[in-house]
C-alpha cells in the first residue's frame, strides 16, 4: 500500500529534465542564501520543474484499429485541414484533432497508433499561443507521417507554443513503433495535432481531457459518427 501511494507522487523523469531540475535546485539554494521566503518560492518552482518532466508509464489499449491521444492535455480544435505540405500527403483536407498542453501537463509525446515513421520534417516558425488555429500554420513545428500496416498514413505534428522553445523528436525515419511508444516531447507549453485517415471520425469532443497513450481518439474499424459532448 505504501509503495502504491509513493508511486502516485514519485514519477520517472524524462532524461531531458535532469539538467533543468539541477538548475532550478541550484538557484533555489542561492535564493535561500539571499532570503528564506525567496528560497521557498524556488522550492515550489523546482517541484513544478520536476513534474513538468515526468514520464509515467501508461496503460495503452492494444486492440487493432484503436488510435490514442499523442499527448496529455485538452482537445482545443477538431476541424478539417490539409496536412503539412512538407509531409507530401496531398491537398485533401483530413480531420485534424488538436491536443493543447499547458505547463502543468506531462509533455512526453506518444505514438497515436503503431506503424513505420515514413517521413519526418522540421519547419522553423513563430511562437504564437498554441491554442490558436493559426499556430498550426505559423508556429515552429515538427511533422511526422506514420504509415500503418494497411498502407494508410496519418500525420502527427508537434507544435511549439507561446513559451515552448524546443521541440524534441527522438525517433528516426524508418523506425517501426508500437501504439503508445514515446517519440519526443516539447518543452514548456505546446500542442500536438493528429490528422485522421479519410473517413475516420474522432471519438473525442472539444474540451475533453486527454491522457497520452490511454485515451482513445478514434477507431479505424468503427463507423460511429463524431461524438458530441456537453459540460456536466
Amino acid at each position: 500500500m505504501a509503495q502504491d501511494m509513493l508511486s502516485t507522487v514519485v514519477k520517472p523523469i524524462h532524461k531531458e529534465g535532469y539538467k533543468f531540475i539541477s538548475i532550478f535546485a541550484g538557484v533555489t539554494v542561492l535564493l535561500f542564501l539571499i532570503a528564506e521566503p525567496l528560497g521557498w518560492i524556488g522550492v515550489g518552482l523546482t517541484v513544478w520543474c520536476y513534474y513538468f518532466f515526468r514520464d509515467p508509464e501508461r496503460q495503452t489499449p492494444i486492440r487493432e484499429g484503436l488510435m490514442v491521444s499523442p499527448a496529455d492535455g485538452v482537445i482545443s480544435l477538431i476541424e478539417p485541414a490539409v496536412p503539412p505540405a512538407e509531409l507530401e500527403m496531398g491537398d485533401a483536407p483530413l480531420t485534424r484533432v488538436s491536443v493543447f498542453m499547458n505547463v502543468f501537463n506531462c509533455h512526453v509525446n506518444r505514438m497515436p497508433i503503431g506503424g513505420r515513421i515514413a517521413k519526418i520534417a522540421y519547419r522553423p516558425g513563430k511562437f504564437l499561443n498554441a491554442s490558436l488555429d493559426k499556430a498550426s500554420v505559423d508556429n515552429e513545428r515538427n511533422s511526422m507521417a506514420i504509415e500503418m500496416a494497411d498502407g494508410r498514413k496519418i500525420a502527427v505534428v508537434q507544435i511549439a507554443g507561446l513559451v515552448a522553445r524546443r521541440i524534441l523528436c527522438e525517433v528516426e525515419e524508418g523506425s517501426d513503433l508500437q501504439t503508445g511508444a514515446r517519440f519526443g516531447m516539447i518543452r514548456f507549453g505546446s500542442r500536438v495535432d493528429v490528422y485522421l485517415p479519410e473517413g475516420v471520425a474522432p471519438l473525442v469532443a472539444l474540451g475533453q481531457t486527454m491522457i497520452s497513450a490511454e485515451t482513445v481518439i478514434a477507431d479505424l474499424t468503427s463507423a460511429e459518427p463524431r461524438r458530441i459532448a456537453e459540460p456536466r
